[in-house]
């Protein structure tokens, strides 16, 4: 099996949009003289998890980036939610961005804002005739959706650990009830249990309101705790989508050292050893705990 055997055959834009709440055909990216995607094709399954990896610099951002209009691509065709996107020249001619949420990495928090402003902000934009206190209702909601306090709504991003910040983050991409969730490295910087915990919160958010969750994470234990499949990107494009079993099979070299490594062989282990305990988190081994540090 070839890594390029894990990815089905392309099918024409503007077909089973409720199948594939998010599609991409030819995608070309360049900066200057370096060319970061090439003839790159994805879809996304409605309801999945879809966790996206590659190595430095494959574009993973610039992937996230350009499927929600904030970079124009060289070439190719982008279909979110039935509605064309590398059509849309400015911002403002995208109308469906009320229907997806998004947590940048860091959260991307406005500074000058309490927890609950941060939340409000995209409610102004999408909803100005919401009276205020409904609005702080709704923001008061979402921040205990995201697991936070609810004294937490009152507090600025410099009062935040950075784990908190994730979750304000989330919180505000939560806002508007989208249906896709945009996730930018959300681990990235947790401790062990912390990214562990945010993990099972992206988990349950995405079983009880419905999302589907485009997941870009180098984070292995994430990939095998949450991610329905997973798309890796190398070469420019997407060279294979599937479940992480489907991926191990395939004989792509950047695939294999990523799945094979120390750090992979260490998170099939925990995750072996959860299902043997019913769901239940297990601390590695020390040896195993060694080698993944």
């Amino acid at each position: 099996m070839t890594a390029e055997t894990a990815c089905a055959e392309p099918a024409p834009l503007g077909s089973e949009s409720d199948l594939f709440p998010i599609r991409v055909r030819g995608l070309k990216n360049v900066f200057g003289p370096h060319t970061v995607h090439e003839n790159l094709d994805l879809d996304v399954r409605k309801g999945e998890i879809l966790g996206v990896v590659g190595g430095s610099g494959t574009g993973k951002s610039v992937l996230m980036r350009s499927i929600i209009g904030l970079q124009i691509p060289e070439a190719g065709e982008i279909e979110v939610l039935g509605s064309p996107i590398t059509d849309a020249r400015d911002d403002d001619d995208i109308d469906i961005r009320c229907r997806w949420g998004i947590l940048f990495q860091g959260g991307a928090l406005f500074s000058t804002l309490t927890v609950a402003e941060n939340v409000e902000v995209p409610l102004r934009e999408f909803y100005p005739e919401i009276d205020d206190e409904l609005r702080h209702e709704i923001a008061r909601y979402k921040v205990l959706l995201s697991g936070l306090p609810a004294e937490a709504t009152s507090k600025y991003p410099s009062e935040l650990s950075g784990g908190m910040k994730k979750r304000a983050g989330l919180a505000r991409a939560l806002a508007l009830d989208p249906e896709l969730l945009f996730l930018d490295e959300p681990t990235a910087g947790l401790d062990p249990i912390g990214a562990a915990a945010f993990d099972q919160l992206i988990r349950s958010l995405q079983q009880t309101l419905g999302l589907t969750v485009f997941l870009i994470t180098h984070d292995l234990d994430t990939l095998y705790e949450i991610c329905d499949r997973v798309a890796v990107i190398a070469d420019k494009r997407v060279i294979a989508v599937g479940t992480i079993p489907e991926l191990l099979a395939t004989d792509h070299p950047w695939i294999k050292d990523y799945f094979n490594g120390p750090r992979g062989r260490a998170a099939l282990a925990a995750n072996e050893r959860q299902d043997r305990h019913g769901g239940a988190a297990i601390p590695a081994p020390l040896g195993i705990a060694a080698e993944q540090a």
